[in-house]
């Protein structure tokens, strides 16, 4: 077959396409970069002003309002270990990050699951090109990111946003296609229009399937963190990179706990709040 086609130029296409884009929108994509790291700044600022130790508390209180006591025990802990390594100024790094980048995803991703639910036209063009976003491997966003917004924290938060945003928008529409059809049919039989049925029914019992979604979205954005600082961006990734390529294994177990502690610390509290929309607790 090799012989028989010429190969398609598919990569210059491709190449084509995003000099283009960045001949044309150097502008747009300018304004975006700056709004992102301001507000990522913004966020790393609110946090470091606050110490640590009177964070670690306030973090520790909300586990412990979600969550069951050993959790917020943990979470103190955790914290604490984190601030005694000297990683407390990295981790606010990157959860600003995960912040930022689930934050786009839930703005752009929640409407776009309701639509998609509500549209069956929308549901057939979004849902092939979730299977396109989450197989393509994580690396290869990096590399329009670069060519957009060069090397910093927002490719990373381009990049994390795009691997990130595929379990919001199926969630959500997972959520509202499962609410029970008598009880849609009641409310219009009742009278109620599409926003109504949306707003006061489908969305609040699709929630706990909805913060499922959220829940993925802030894992897959850590799992990122690594990824991300390939291209400069800040945090504990930089760290786990920094001592793979130099070899300190020490250090590379240090900065891979500290992840692991964020991480568990955020997939019990989100986890814990989507329980709660239910009406219990773990």
């Amino acid at each position: 077959m090799e012989g028989l086609l010429p190969k398609l130029p598919i990569a210059d296409w491709i190449d084509s396409f995003i000099d283009w884009l960045v001949a044309n929108f150097d502008f747009l994509f300018e304004g975006i970069a700056d709004g992102l790291e301001g507000f990522v700044e913004g966020i790393v600022s609110g946090l470091a002003f606050i110490p640590s130790i009177v964070l670690i508390i306030i973090i520790s209180l909300l586990a412990w309002k979600v969550c069951r006591w050993r959790i917020a025990l943990f979470t103190f802990v955790g914290l604490f270990l984190i601030d005694n390594l000297g990683y407390w100024e990295n981790m606010l790094d990157t959860i600003a990050l995960v912040l930022t980048s689930v934050a786009i995803s839930i703005i752009i991703g929640i409407p776009l699951g309701i639509w998609s639910s509500q549209n069956k036209t929308v549901g057939k063009v979004v849902v092939p090109i979730l299977d396109f976003m989450q197989t393509m491997p994580a690396f290869v966003y990096l590399l329009p990111a670069i060519f957009f917004f060069n090397i910093g924290v927002v490719p990373g938060v381009v990049a994390s946003v795009i691997f990130a945003m595929p379990p919001t928008i199926r969630l959500t529409i997972l959520g509202i296609n499962q609410v029970p059809a008598d009880l849609v049919e009641a409310t219009e039989a009742f009278g109620s229009t599409t926003k109504q049925r949306l707003l006061k029914v489908q969305i609040p019992l699709a929630m706990p399937t909805i913060m499922a979604g959220i829940n993925q979205s802030i894992m897959l954005a850590l799992s990122m963190v690594v990824i991300a600082s390939m291209v400069g961006a800040p945090g504990l990734g930089a760290d786990v990179y920094r001592a793979v390529t130099q070899l300190q294994t020490g250090t590379g177990f240090e900065a891979g706990l500290a992840i692991v502690i964020v991480a568990i610390i955020l997939d019990r509290i989100t986890q814990n709040i989507g329980k709660n929309k239910q009406g219990g607790t773990v």
